[in-house]
This record gives structure tokens, C-alpha cells and sequence, in this order.
């Protein structure tokens, strides 16, 4: 066998990253599993994982998706935390207190603690929005 030193290794690490087909090295999705629980009609919430953070005044932070099918919407009273979101797939009206916001794929957004906390899915596809949970101490 020959001898693999580190330059071959990464080079052979270089050139398979290239052979990955397109969107199967993308970020963790779940727009067509069925875990999770729905929140509202055509809507589900899949945790992922929650752990302690060094951020000062939060405890924990909990990273999670929320799924709408096109159409579909969440009306809640308000955020019962702070917030860092990100659209993962789609488009999503958003009224976070200031008016209607459209966020499509790719975009970020942070939400306040008492904001209020409604969405629709605006788009002709499912929408994913990724959402990091600032959980207080």
C-alpha cells in the first residue's frame, strides 16, 4: 500500500467534497418527516437539542423547526422568549409588532421576549423556519 501523507489526505478530502451531489451536504431539514408535533393546522415543531450557553442571562439554548405547508399559519400571544430565526426552505409573512415582514430562504431574524408571535406561509411551498431558543436562567 502506499504511504498517504497529509497533503494526499486532504487533497482526497478536497476532491470527494466535490463528488457530493447537490443539497445533500445542506443543513439537517425535516419539511417532509412526519416527527415532531403540529401547533396549528399544517404546522409542526421539531426539537432538535437544548443545551447550557455561556451567552450572560440565558441558560440554555434550544435549536428547533418549525414547518408550515403553504397556507398555513400560527397566531400566538406572544414570544415566551428571545429569539434568533432563520428561513431554512420558503417564505413566511411574519408581524413581529412593527408590521408584516416577508423573510424568504436564506434570510435572519431575532425576536424580542412579549413581541408578537404570528406567521403564514406565503409561498407556494413548504416554508422552514429554524429557530434557536434564548431560554433564561
Amino acid at each position: 500500500m502506499e504511504h498517504l501523507n497529509r497533503r494526499h489526505a486532504l487533497l482526497s478530502i478536497a476532491v470527494a467534497s466535490t463528488l457530493v451531489p447537490a443539497g445533500r451536504a445542506a443543513a439537517q431539514s425535516s419539511g417532509s418527516a412526519p416527527e415532531g408535533r403540529e401547533i396549528a393546522p399544517g404546522v409542526r415543531r421539531v426539537e432538535y437539542t437544548k443545551r447550557e450557553t455561556a451567552i450572560p442571562n440565558y441558560k440554555t439554548v434550544l435549536l428547533r423547526d418549525t414547518i408550515y405547508q403553504p397556507g398555513a399559519s400560527t397566531s400566538g400571544a406572544s414570544m415566551a422568549n428571545d429569539m434568533v430565526c432563520h428561513m431554512l426552505e420558503g417564505e413566511l409573512t411574519v408581524d413581529t409588532g412593527s408590521g408584516d415582514n416577508v423573510y424568504k430562504k436564506g434570510d435572519v431574524w431575532s425576536c424580542a421576549k412579549g413581541m408578537p408571535e404570528r406567521s403564514k406561509n406565503t409561498g407556494s411551498t413548504v416554508a422552514i423556519m429554524r429557530v434557536i431558543d434564548l431560554l433564561p436562567t
